[in-house]
């Protein structure tokens, strides 16, 4: 009798556990089969806008399209050296247009490196992800650990997404390289010029050299730069490295948030923070400050929309106002705190972009900047249902339940 109940009871813990992934993997199954076919639909954009910041400038971009005109004509007009690192970089009319123009580039006699991450484009064909030798690859590997497999510092992805033309301008945002993304996804990036370009320029070179060893030829030589070491003081870069266990964004958002004393506006693609993060937006709320969080009402993840709902009401009944854009996935990464903080990158709020995956985000200090990206994020909101403590707490019962089996997946995401 005791041999049976044993193993009962090990039946239940293995079922218990192993829910989560099963119900995770058959809601992505099920929302990827109702996708088909279905093509988001408008949304209100900006044309961009460029404001003076410094010793530079700095130029929104909210509608994809705009962006990769620019971008190629940044690589168009390149004299010496362009350097392009991406997390997605599809093989469609878009992406073959960014390959020709660097092809186009590299022969007459421009450097070009390129950087993209191998895990997020599985499903590109092989054919074409093969380069002239005349522009440099470094291709980020599925398994990074190689024998080191309980080194969890090997783990993370390349998220980031850089352009840097010349010592001239940098772009930097949320946007992957894809025709969707040109038109069928909101997102935001950024075009700097001055002294910021030159940080954007070393974390692309830290990048390369922290990598190249194992992932190129033996005889390729380290990216050295000449930059200079002039300072914008109102430009910060933040990179999040995992090989060297640094991860200073988190941090980043979290001092912005505990000085805030009006506002604080943020939008993400996928919300699933630590405790931490949702402490310091209920107290900013707590103290009287304006917190607004502008989510997808339906991400291209499905099981991030669930598992982020289960932070919701503590939230909501702390004052976070929280608006969820519909039609279309909005997939920026941005915040603006006190009209005089923001910031604009890669990393999403969760635990993925904060503690695990290599990012970089750009922390301005600029008033009119920040006026821009706050423009940006009301018209966004006109996009949004926004969500009441009411309606929430309405919820079906089965929604109830579906957030509380996927609960043990947070600290994965």
């Amino acid at each position: 009798m005791t041999s049976d109940w044993s193993v009962r009871l090990r039946r239940l813990l293995v079922t218990l556990a192993t829910l989560p992934f099963a119900l995770a993997i058959g809601m992505s199954l099920v929302d990827s089969y109702r996708r088909r076919g279905k093509r988001p639909r408008p949304f209100p954009t900006r044309a961009p806008a460029t404001t003076a910041v410094g010793e530079g400038e700095v130029t929104t971009y909210t509608f994809g399209q705009d962006l990769y005109d620019d971008m190629i004509a940044a690589i168009e007009g390149a004299q010496r050296q362009v350097l392009l690192e991406t997390y997605i970089w599809k093989g469609d009319a878009t992406g073959e247009r960014f390959k020709r123009a660097l092809a186009e580039a590299a022969a007459r006699g421009v450097e070009v490196y390129c950087i993209y991450d191998a895990f997020a484009n599985l499903v590109v064909a092989p054919t074409f992800q093969r380069f002239p030798p005349s522009i440099k690859v470094l291709r980020y590997p599925v398994y990074a650990a190689g024998w080191r497999f309980f080194d969890l510092r090997r783990y993370g992805r390349d998220h980031r997404k850089i352009l840097v033309v010349d010592d001239h301008v940098g772009f930097i945002g949320g946007y992957n390289i894809g025709s969707p993304y040109a038109t069928e996804w909101r997102d935001t990036h950024v075009r700097i010029t001055g002294p910021a370009v030159w940080d954007l320029k070393r974390a692309f070179a830290d990048f390369w050299n922290l990598n190249r060893r194992r992932r190129l030829r033996s005889s390729e030589r380290p990216l050295l730069l000449e930059t200079a070491s002039t300072w914008e003081p109102k430009v910060r870069v933040h990179r999040n490295v995992p090989r060297l266990w640094v991860f200073p964004i988190r941090a980043m958002y979290l001092e912005a948030i505990n000085r805030a004393s009006s506002r604080v506006w943020l939008t993400t693609a996928y919300f699933l923070p630590d405790q931490d993060f949702v402490d310091a937006l209920k107290d900013a709320a707590g103290r009287g400050v304006d917190v607004r969080l502008l989510l997808p009402l339906k991400s291209n993840h499905i099981v991030a929309d669930w598992i982020s709902r289960g932070y919701f009401s503590q939230m909501l009944d702390a004052g976070v106002r929280i608006f969820r854009y519909q039609g279309a996935m909005v997939h920026a990464k941005t915040a603006t705190v006190d009209g005089t903080w923001s910031t604009v990158g890669t990393a999403n709020i969760d635990r993925l972009s904060l503690q695990g995956n290599y990012e970089i985000n750009v922390e301005v200090i600029d008033e009119a900047l920040a006026a821009d990206l706050e423009q940006i994020f009301l018209v966004d909101q006109s996009n949004c249902l926004e969500l009441t403590s009411s309606e929430w707490e309405a919820r079906d019962l089965h929604r109830k339940f579906t957030e509380m089996v996927l609960a043990p997946l947070r600290p994965l995401l």
